[in-house]
């Protein structure tokens, strides 16, 4: 069970995979579904979206709960809304970086 801060780690590793970002896209999509509804919108195999799903779940990017006899799956964005703070905030030390390797270069060049 992921715990209220899921390593960025985790949450990257599960969006790594094409068909995961795809089954994220489909469930952000429908709201709620189950593994055989996703299973009939996605090019794969049931058991492998309950594999999938279970790697999701895992990274804390989605959240299932019973409904009767199946289990019904929904996004839960805030790790991935965690994950994409933390990118920005990595690109943007980076790009200051840069821009001071520029700055630097540009200035040997006037001398």
């Amino acid at each position: 069970m992921p715990t209220d801060r899921t390593p960025i780690g985790v949450v990257l590793v599960a969006l790594a995979d094409p068909t995961r970002r795809l089954l994220l896209d489909t469930l952000a999509e429908a709201g709620l579904a189950s593994a055989t509804t996703l299973a009939d919108r996605l090019p794969v195999s049931r058991q492998a979206v309950v594999k999938h799903l279970t790697v999701l779940e895992n990274a804390g990017l989605v959240t299932g709960g019973r409904a009767g006899r199946e289990v019904l799956y929904r996004v839960s964005p805030a790790p991935l809304t965690e994950s994409a703070h933390w990118l920005a905030d990595l690109a943007g030390r980076w790009e200051r970086r840069l821009s001071a390797i520029k700055r630097a270069a540009e200035t040997d060049d006037t001398d």
